[in-house]
């Protein structure tokens, strides 16, 4: 578990399995429960959100609070309150030998074919790296 959670979360491997979502995609912020993060673009858009919780090497859940477009946060607009916040959990089991990571995510109808198209290869990409570690 401590490999895959070190993996995912660590800057530079997380820019490398994330980019299956958008090509140099990074985080600015802390994994820390309670700490503000941020998901952006190399454009710098992207969302705000913050660590609901957060227990090492086990599970991490992240509230999404709205979005950030050309740097500047929107979490009060009518669009940003029909869906956030929005949970992006993650569950990390020891099975032995392996890691299994469970991922549960709040999508809109909207981003559910670009996700379920995105979620398999950025996985994918997590667990080869992983496992070259």
């Amino acid at each position: 578990r401590n490999i895959v959670w070190d993996t995912m979360l660590a800057p530079d491997t997380y820019r490398d399995w994330t980019s299956a979502f958008c090509e140099g995609s990074y985080y600015e912020g802390s994994w820390t429960q309670g700490s503000r993060i941020r998901f952006l673009s190399p454009d710098g858009d992207g969302m705000c959100s913050e660590i609901a919780e957060s227990r090492l090497h086990d599970s991490i859940s992240i509230r999404h609070l709205g979005y950030i477009n050309k740097g500047v946060e929107d979490t009060t607009s009518d669009a940003i309150r029909q869906w956030a916040p929005a949970f992006e959990n993650y569950h990390f089991t020891d099975n032995g030998s392996s890691t299994t990571l469970h991922v549960e995510q709040d999508v809109t109808a909207e981003f559910e074919p670009y996700m379920k198209d995105a979620w398999p290869r950025a996985l994918e990409r997590l667990k080869t790296i992983c496992e070259q570690q």
